[in-house]
């Protein structure tokens, strides 16, 4: 799928993040020399066309007094993995969900990040957790350290 040189243009602007004032549209209507219309136009074909995923504020969730962080290594069997992935993608305090190959020593493919209120919330919901779905092969693998968090940046030689 090829870009314009618009959608590229407002992709980098958006993964900036929207300016703060009453019309964001318009700011960058004026910056990129087309009319508000064409902004929000544009903005509404990335999303039909799912390039665009979501718009969505970013939380410091460590400044918000959520202290309990740990990504879930799970050992799910290949066939439930489809299965697995829509039941925690549904869970509130689940972010991410990813599907990753195994090592030799490391059989675990199906990892989670979840968010508590601190590290006793994050055990006791992972393992209501592993009782729903049934697994009980898992490592925890709890936040020690953020050593740096940030949004991807896309086409940022294109502004």
């Amino acid at each position: 799928m090829t870009l314009t040189k618009l959608e590229k243009k407002l992709i980098a602007a958006l993964s900036a993040g929207l300016p703060l004032v009453e019309r964001p549209y318009q700011l960058l209507a004026e910056r990129f020399g087309v009319s508000e219309e064409e902004v929000i136009k544009t903005i509404s074909r990335l999303i039909e066309k799912k390039i665009i995923r979501r718009f969505g504020g970013t939380i410091r969730h460590d400044l918000a007094g959520v202290r309990g962080n740990v990504m879930v290594a799970w050992l799910v069997p290949p066939d439930r993995i489809e299965e697995v992935g829509e039941l925690c993608a549904q869970k509130p305090f689940i972010t991410h969900c990813y599907v990753r190959k195994t090592a030799p020593d490391w059989p675990y493919n199906f990892y989670t990040m979840l968010h508590a209120p601190d590290e006793k919330e994050c055990r006791r919901l992972v393992e209501e957790l592993a009782r729903e779905l049934g697994l009980t092969d898992y490592e925890l693998l709890f936040t020690e350290k953020e050593i740096i968090r940030r949004m991807r940046r896309y086409f940022e030689d294109e502004i």
